[in-house]
């Protein structure tokens, strides 16, 4: 019970630092941050939820989890088991490695959902898309809706609509594709699919539904800070303001886009001056980061 009660303790500390961010206005200012410890809250709460069973099932055998479990390995391997190893204890073991199981197998399915969205995009501008001088390093796909979008993965692509081009001034046009590149650049898809995974696995876990939600927010932001680095904060603010404005707005499933999320908050964000990392965003990330450490430190022991 001592180790899973570790476990519990980190499940519990999860849930309790994610209830703090998700009413706190921190992580606005240091998304960079905040998406970190949206990192470590999901890998501990993974590992807590194959570990707190898995810890119960090894509990006669009195070591820490990755010890025990190795013993028992040697133990199945030896045909022999100890006396106080019961069916009961046998079953939640597999139930911790069903979970195990379980999370893997809804990683694989986030990963293979998105690669067949992403594909079918890229069949689609093959057929359909243009490149065209007024949005250099991006395709131009004729649609009179606003769009501007990334296609993710190794070979990403960068998405403008005519209605785009035409609704934004050449200047704001040049910082909403700097957004759309700091997606590519930087791999944002990948910062999402965790969650995706945990949603997908938990599904009635509502909280972990809104840390998904946050974290799509703050990739927005943290793809609105690399743009900010190259254009001036009102540029960019004005042209997501545009398209909050814009007649009708379109984003393909499984796309990274510049104008989805919470625009308002976002353009506000980007008119409010820029500040230091405030001193509740550190003392968040040393927390999610001995949440992450404590069940990896227990599986490894």
């Amino acid at each position: 019970m001592f180790y899973t009660a570790h476990f519990g303790a980190a499940v519990l500390g999860c849930y309790l630092v994610a209830w703090v961010m998700l009413k706190s206005r921190w992580p606005a200012t240091s998304p960079t941050v905040a998406i970190l410890c949206w990192q470590g809250i999901g890998l501990a709460v993974g590992l807590s939820a194959i570990g707190i069973p898995i810890s119960l099932g090894l509990a006669p055998y009195g070591r820490p989890p990755g010890t025990a479990f190795r013993i028992l390995v040697n133990d199945l391997a030896g045909g022999r088991l100890p006396a106080e190893l019961g069916v009961g204890h046998l079953a939640l073991i597999s139930v911790g490695l069903g979970i195990g199981v379980v999370l893997f197998w809804s990683t694989g399915a986030s990963l293979r959902h998105a690669a067949k969205a992403r594909q079918r995009q890229r069949d689609l501008l093959a057929l359909v898309a243009r490149a065209d001088p007024a949005a250099p390093g991006a395709l131009v796909l004729d649609h009179p809706s606003a769009a501007a979008y990334c296609v993710p993965g190794l070979r990403p692509r960068v998405v403008i609509s005519a209605g785009a081009l035409s609704l934004l001034p050449r200047d704001e046009l040049a910082a909403v594709l700097s957004h759309e590149h700091a997606h590519a650049k930087e791999r944002h898809d990948l910062v999402l699919l965790p969650f995706s995974a945990l949603v997908r696995a938990l599904p009635g876990v509502s909280w972990m539904v809104r840390a998904m939600a946050a974290v799509a927010l703050l990739v927005e932001m943290r793809a609105d800070d690399r743009a900010r680095r190259l254009h001036t904060d009102e540029l960019l603010a004005a042209a997501l303001a545009r398209f909050a404005t814009a007649p009708s707005r379109v984003t393909p499933a499984g796309m990274l886009a510049a104008a989805d999320h919470d625009i308002v908050a976002r353009v506000r964000r980007l008119r409010a001056p820029l500040g230091p990392t405030p001193l509740a965003a550190l003392v968040a990330l040393a927390s999610t980061t001995a949440l992450a450490a404590l069940p990896v430190a227990l599986f490894l022991s």
